[in-house]
Formats: structure tokens, sequence, C-alpha cells
């Protein structure tokens, strides 16, 4: 397995691109068994993540072709030859189970692996189950397996989750598109993926309002056509290089990215002394004035503070000037970079939930070991901060989720390199 080296060098600056949401793809390439007709996808990023989902739509008989050095996805799932998502394909990754709200719909029949992915808690499909059951369906647990049928097709419905679940969300929303009648999403989520998603199925002919809020409303149609859409810029990767100068030093511009995919992000950077512009080719950070200061993060859902950015936040908390409290309460099992930070000498207790970091005046390079997608890019950064060589190892976590990672941080001046296993 590949690893990275990294060694600290100090302040940094420059360009870094920020590509299409991985998340935001990883949703409306599901969307392509809603219709006969092809949907065109740019701005995708390429990513394994992507690539594991291209096998699980061309498993079903969906045709997919990666265009552009991979940014333009083109599909069409006119002729589908099967309706089961096989274990050996949506072990791999968690997203898979978004292909099942589609062929239910269309198909009237899907039988759907229980999904993989990170090693971060639970996250059950109970939810998915409840929402489609609310459309009519009819869900059992076979050996692993989910086994749905709506053989009737399915009908709109009042339903209110009892978690606002992303995944869900996205699953119902895909679902109630081609269902009978109107169905009514409560306690929806309101992530900006979940936002494209609805942009995009408008644009296949779908009847949606209400997206960004808590309640979703659908209209369904008898039938979807094809599209072409333009996937969103990536939250998680905008949050995670504006932390590259607020660790390091130095003015990084981040093109494509908007404040306001991460509000409540920026707002916590800004109130540990990072300064955040707009431009217009993206935003522009930076820290110039010493170290940051400690600030406490609750993760929540959208509006709120992302999970996904928990652990490069507490990388860069290692190093503020301070103690800061960081409570997950999305997922359990997510500190487990803790004690890899620990070894570059960040000091963090760990109880349950909550993690206390009380900042150091500087890290120290050690070789680390990545656990889960977002765990690993929260060690390259500490590694950009801390005195001498980090070597991540495991990080095939990190090509699930981050194009080019070495290459967009030696542009703006890392000293790192991935360092090919033998």
């Amino acid at each position: 397995m590949d690893s990275i080296l990294v060694t600290g060098n100090g302040p940094l600056s420059g360009q870094i691109p920020i590509a299409g949401a991985k998340n935001a793809c990883l949703t409306l390439m599901p969307a392509t068994l809603l219709s006969e007709d092809p949907l065109t996808l740019t701005n995708a990023p390429r990513l394994s993540d992507i690539k594991t989902m291209t096998q699980l739509l061309q498993s079903l008989g969906a045709e997919v072709s990666s265009l552009q050095d991979g940014q333009v996805l083109a599909m069409s799932s006119h002729d589908l030859t099967s309706h089961t998502a096989d274990y050996d394909i949506v072990r791999k990754m968690r997203a898979s189970n978004l292909v099942l709200g589609p062929m239910l719909a269309r198909l009237g029949q899907a039988v759907v692996s229980l999904p993989g992915g990170c090693a971060i808690g639970a996250r059950p499909m109970d939810l998915h189950v409840e929402g489609l059951e609310a459309l009519g369906a009819e869900i059992e647990l076979k050996d692993g397996y989910l086994h749905a049928k709506a053989l009737g097709g399915l009908k709109g419905a009042v339903h209110e989750m009892r978690f606002a679940s992303v995944g869900a969300t996205e699953n119902i929303v895909m679902a109630a598109t081609l269902a009978k009648g109107t169905t009514v999403l409560k306690n929806a989520a309101r992530e900006p993926e979940i936002v494209d998603l609805v942009n995009c199925l408008r644009k296949m002919g779908a009847q949606i309002a209400g997206e960004g809020t808590s309640t979703i409303e659908i209209q369904g149609v008898d039938r979807l056509h094809g599209a072409t859409h333009q996937v969103v810029s990536d939250r998680i990767e905008l949050g995670t290089y504006m932390l590259v100068p607020a660790i390091c030093g130095g003015e990084v511009e981040l093109l494509g990215g908007r404040k306001s995919l991460v509000e409540s992000f920026a707002s916590k950077l800004e109130e540990a002394g990072v300064s955040i512009s707009e431009t217009a080719k993206g935003l522009k950070v930076s820290r110039k004035n010493g170290p940051v200061t400690s600030v406490d993060v609750i993760t929540e859902p959208f509006p709120g503070f992302p999970t996904d950015l928990q652990a490069q936040m507490m990388a860069l908390m290692c190093t503020a000037q301070g103690v800061s409290v960081l409570e997950e309460r999305i997922f359990e099992n997510r500190f487990m970079h803790a004690p890899e930070l620990v070894r570059m000498g960040a000091q963090i207790e760990v109880h349950g939930g909550t993690a206390k970091v009380t900042g150091v005046d500087q890290l120290k390079g050690a070789p680390v070991m990545a656990t889960d997608l977002r765990a690993s890019v929260s060690l390259i950064l500490a590694g950009l901060a801390a005195e001498g060589e980090t070597t991540v190892s495991r990080v095939y976590h990190l090509d699930r989720g981050y194009e080019h990672v070495v290459g967009k941080l030696e542009g703006v001046g890392a000293k790192i390199e991935r360092i090919k296993s033998q």
C-alpha cells in the first residue's frame, strides 16, 4: 500500500482548484436509473469512489463512459439487465445504497446489499427503509440483502424522518419523483448536495419544491427524461484546503470555492483568527499573525459544522493557543485520528463523543496510519505544520475523496510526495 511523506516547511501560498463534490456526484450518478434517457454530469471528481459507483451501475446494465479525462460522465440506463446490487461492489462504499430508491421507483423491485465504507459507526439503513415503506414499498432483510418490492408502483405519502439523514433524504426524494401523487418529506436533510440533486432531477422533469429546507415536496411524474448537469463544488475539499494556510501560515486562494457552502465552518475559522475573503475566482484564506486561537466545535447536520471536517479541524486545534473541545454528534467512533495525532506530539483526551485538545507549540513528524478518509487528510495537514518528516500510511482511503492531493499541495509550496508500495 502506498504512503505519503510530508515535510513541514513553513508558510504556503498560491492557488488550489476545488473539484466537483464527491458526495454530490455519488448521489447524481444513481439518478440515471430513473430514466431511459441519457444523463451527463460535468465537473465530476476523479476519485476511486466514482469508479466504484461506475462499476455498480454497469453491473445493473447501465452504460457509463468517462470523458475529458474523467471530468465528464456520460450515462444511460436504457436497458437495465439486473435489479441486484451485489455485496462485492456495495461493501466498498456506503453511497452504493443510493441505487435502492431509483431502482424501486422505476423497476418496482430492488435487491441491495447492506453497504460498507469507512468504519466510522453503524450508520444503519433503517431511515431509508422507513421512508420507502411509507411510499408503499415492501422491504425485508434476508442474508445481508434488502429485498424491496413495489410491483404496483410507489405512492406519494407524508413522512417525517426521525433524523435528518442525508442519504435517506436522497433515496426517498429520488424514489418519490416517479411515485403516484404527492410526497411530503419532513425533517429532510438540507445539505448543498441535496439541493444539487434536486436541481438535476428538476432538469430531468421532476416536480420538486423546498430543497434546502427541512420540508421537501415532490409531485410524482410518469417519467423523467435526460439532462446535462454540472456537479457542485466539493465543500469538504474546500474546507480541507482552507485549513492549509490556517495551520501552516501563508495565503491560499481556493478556485471555485464559495463561502455559502461552508458558512458554519468559515465562521469557526474566523473566530480562531483566520482571514477569509471572497474573490472573483473563489475564496482567499490567510493567516499571518501567529498561531490561531482555540475554538470549540460541535458537529451537526447542515447548516451546522460538518462532521466531515471535524478531523481536519482537530489537526488545526492541536497547534492553537488554548484548549478546545470538539463534540461529535453525527457518527460514533469518529475520533480514530486522535491517537495518531498524539503520536505527533498533540495533547488530546477523548471521552466518548467528546475530545479535549490542548494546543502545543510544535507538532513533531512521525509515522502515522490513516483510519478513514477524513482522518487521512487530517494527518497530512498535521504533517504540513510539524517539524521533520511525517509518513502517512494506508492512504488508499485518501483516494476515495481527494483527487491529486499531492499535486495540489505541491502547487502551493508544500514538500509532499507519494511513496509507491514495493
